[in-house]
């Protein structure tokens, strides 16, 4: 990343995230508001100290249409709500059984199983009724971006699919096809949903929208391929969570089907395919080509 970028980067991230975790915190329920123990869970996860990439490229995406972020934010604040509920579920013992995330004790470690169910169900609802009280966008944009994040988190284009592919193909090996479709679904549709949400907002045609989702695509890729890199290579200070947990539960990964040389490799390759997509936007996107540097380089 070019040195005069990376300063101005970092500057945009903090500035998302302060706005994001203003927002949510006027947006989720107070922990002393019953039922408490549910509430306190929510905020617990929430507010762990998440780098709030995905409601970042949302508001970056939308800037670059030309929207204002007041009317961006509440759907990226919805957008974190999916991605925690997300990590809470994936968190549990009859998912990927981890006891770490995001440096601190996972929800259902530090309250209890069935709380962090409960946690991860609220967030998920609470995100699509924040984004259809935002009554300040038209009904038809509000209608258009639910079935945005419904399709970015279910099946059978979603993330969800991708769960259900990724914990089918444990303990087996999996061809590299295989692999990326697992991880276009686990992890590309959602921050393929914060591209073209941002987008949506702003008013983006048709091939504007075309575009930013060819770039979105190889974003969300090219994140978990260095996802899966940092997993082998990284500390738990650096990460936040359990390294080296998937390759002990057998997990299908970029270093276990290419090789940690080829991975990084490949991670070039579609950062440079991102990049490409970019160029067809028409629009001033050096935020945008600095985020997919950021991911490239990311230690944590």
């Amino acid at each position: 990343m070019p040195a005069d970028i990376q300063p101005q980067l970092e500057t945009f991230f903090a500035e998302c995230r302060a706005l994001v975790d203003h927002e949510l915190d006027l947006l989720l329920p107070r922990e002393d508001e019953t039922p408490v123990t549910v509430h306190q869970a929510i905020r617990w996860s929430v507010f762990a100290g998440g780098k709030r990439f995905r409601p970042t490229l949302l508001l970056a995406s939308g800037e670059t249409f030309g929207a204002r972020p007041s009317a961006l934010l509440p759907a990226a604040c919805a957008l974190e709500m999916i991605h925690t509920y997300s990590l809470i579920h994936d968190d549990l013992p009859s998912m990927d059984d981890d006891d770490l995330r995001r440096g601190r004790p996972t929800c259902h470690i530090r309250f209890n199983e069935a709380t962090a169910v409960l946690a991860g169900d609220a967030l998920q609802t609470l995100a699509f009724k924040t984004i259809a009280d935002q009554t300040q966008l038209p009904s038809d944009v509000r209608v258009h971006l639910i079935s945005e994040l419904a399709t970015a988190s279910g099946t059978p284009r979603g993330m969800v699919a991708g769960q259900a592919q990724d914990l089918e193909a444990e303990s087996r090996q999996v061809t590299a096809e295989e692999l990326e479709r697992i991880h276009r679904l686990k992890t590309g549709a959602l921050i393929g949903a914060a591209a073209r949400c941002g987008a949506i907002i702003a008013g983006a045609n048709g091939q504007e929208l075309a575009n930013i989702t060819s770039y979105a695509n190889r974003l969300g890729l090219l994140f978990q391929i260095t996802d899966d890199l940092l997993d082998v290579t990284a500390t738990a200070e650096a990460i936040g969570k359990t390294p080296g947990k998937d390759a002990r539960s057998q997990k299908a990964t970029y270093p276990g089907v290419y090789g940690i040389e080829a991975a990084r490799k490949r991670a070039l390759s579609v950062h440079d395919e991102a990049c490409a997509a970019l160029k067809e936007i028409g629009r001033s996107s050096d935020r945008l080509r600095a985020i997919a540097d950021f991911i490239l380089h990311r230690k944590m």
